[in-house]
């Protein structure tokens, strides 16, 4: 006899079966790039590169230097200062409106150092408005512009090639890539400059001497961001 046959019910009671999607790996080349480069994959270079992203970002100082009115960019870098000072300090002073504000703007970019102070310092920033000032009242158009567009971007180019590639030290931090990095690149610059203002051997030794107070800035107690774009301005304005 044949046997009664059975529909069985489904089982409802049976989790649906997951799906997973395995991604692929990346491609090793790509993968070992940053290994190859010895390009360091840190919180210290990534940091540094935030920091130097605002150095970079400050490239419309010299830009409104060269072509507004002396006065116009005195003015407009003299509300800056004044409104950056107040802010640095109402942060040291930890006022709520100016932590918040600061915190937001420039707490990532900052170094150990520079998150705990235990008296009031100025940021970098304002000596970058104060040497904007005084290269603009100081400087002819095309003096003052280069000087402030060889401390934005050769500072820059110091700090990244000295993070990413510095094997051999020079003085304390300071490598020998990185400052070769500063003088390659002010080098260019001076020589981009061209059109406006004449390059002579009054722009190497301007790049000499910028290299030096970037490398010896220690020794001469003078924040960068300032000796820099002085050092530059004072001899391509005596020696050209």
């Amino acid at each position: 006899m044949l046997k009664p046959f059975k529909i069985k019910k489904p089982d409802w009671t049976n989790k649906r079966p997951q799906f997973r999607i395995k991604l692929h790996r990346p491609n090793l080349e790509l993968n070992n790039l940053a290994s190859e480069l010895h390009i360091p994959d840190n919180k210290s270079f990534r940091r540094e590169l935030a920091r130097k992203s605002i150095h970079l970002s400050s490239l419309w100082i010299p830009a409104l230097i060269y072509f507004a009115h002396p006065g116009v960019s005195v003015m407009l870098f003299a509300i800056l200062f004044l409104c950056d000072a107040l802010l640095e300090y109402g942060n040291f002073k930890k006022w709520r409106w100016a932590r918040r504000t600061f915190g937001f703007l420039f707490f990532k970019t900052l170094r150990n150092k520079e998150r705990v102070r235990t008296r009031f310092q100025v940021s970098g920033s304002m000596y970058v408005l104060a040497a904007a000032i005084i290269c603009t009242l100081l400087f002819s158009k095309p003096v003052a512009a280069i000087a402030l567009t060889v401390m934005l971007i050769s500072d820059t180019c110091a700090a990244l090639f000295g993070k990413a590639f510095g094997t051999r030290k020079l003085y304390k931090s300071k490598s020998l890539e990185g400052t070769v990095a500063f003088f390659l690149s002010a080098l260019l610059i001076n020589m981009l400059y061209e059109p406006v203002f004449h390059f002579t051997y009054a722009g190497v030794i301007a790049c000499i001497a910028a290299t030096l107070a970037e490398m010896f800035e220690d020794k001469i107690e003078i924040d960068d961001n300032l000796s820099i774009p002085l050092f530059v301005g004072i001899i391509l304005s005596l020696l050209s």
